[in-house]
């Protein structure tokens, strides 16, 4: 039997806009920030290709596809983020009012399967992955652990199952193994500079408060009964996850390659 869900009250729908203004603002003017103040800083994206038929001794040839401006690849996650923020502020506001009333969100997986697979493409490119296979599965790997998030956001009450959540926490440390192999790997000492560790371990923690986040609202544990506290929670850890990100990769290179 399907219940019809409760309008959200108009006090409330009115603090979720300012809410989603607010953070379409600092989203986006740090995007604009991170490319106005940083300097040129990009990595190569590669591909080996073999030299001939497959065999034990065949030769292979390192290719360098392009290269990715990490300064354009900030201001990339930023500016989904604003985007989706203004339109479910703004243009979105009434359907995305009723989903919440639903209890999801599906603009916030949209947006997450974009934005935080950028974000990994960020940190492992970081790490010394450049081969482009690598990072295309790991930007799928990403976003099915995100689309694991949104199904169980769309088919599960709270109360109920977790199987699609625990699913994506699954696919959700693929892209942290991976990485760290690279971290503590055979010429690990010679490798990534520590900064890239801070990320590594700053960034899988706060991935990590996402999983948390629902896994609460799920178990309606204290004020996560209310979908919405999870809704503002997600919010916040957006801007905080992002926010971290950018300010670290530019404070390491983008605003010292310039000196050197």
């Amino acid at each position: 039997m399907t219940t019809t869900p409760t309008p959200l009250d108009p006090a409330v729908r009115l603090g979720l806009r300012k809410l989603n203004g607010v953070a379409a603002v600092l989203h986006g003017a740090q995007a604009i920030a991170v490319v106005a103040l940083a300097t040129a800083f990009a990595l190569p994206v590669t591909a080996t290709y073999m030299t001939g038929a497959p065999s034990p001794t065949v030769g292979h040839q390192r290719v360098v596809l392009f290269h990715v401006s990490f300064p354009l690849l900030i201001a990339a996650f930023f500016s989904l983020s604003a985007l989706a923020h203004l339109v479910v502020a703004a243009p979105g506001e009434a359907r995305y009012a009723h989903q919440l009333s639903l209890g999801r969100n599906p603009y916030r997986w949209v947006e997450y399967s974009l934005s935080s697979s950028l974000m990994i493409v960020a940190i492992a490119m970081l790490t010394g992955i450049s081969d482009v296979t690598a990072l295309v599965a790991l930007i799928g790997v990403n976003a099915s652990m995100i689309a694991f998030g949104w199904i169980q956001e769309r088919y599960e009450a709270p109360g109920a199952g977790l199987g699609p959540f625990w699913l994506g926490c699954g696919a959700g440390i693929v892209p942290w193994v991976g990485i760290g192999i690279y971290l503590i790997g055979p010429g690990a000492s010679q490798g990534p500079p520590g900064f890239v560790y801070g990320i590594y371990v700053s960034l899988f923690l706060f991935f990590n408060c996402f999983a948390l986040n629902q896994w609460l609202q799920y178990r309606a544990m204290g004020p996560w009964r209310s979908y919405l506290f999870g809704e503002r929670t997600y919010l916040v850890l957006s801007l905080v996850a992002k926010s971290l990100l950018a300010w670290q990769i530019f404070a390491s290179t983008l605003a010292s390659s310039a000196a050197h």
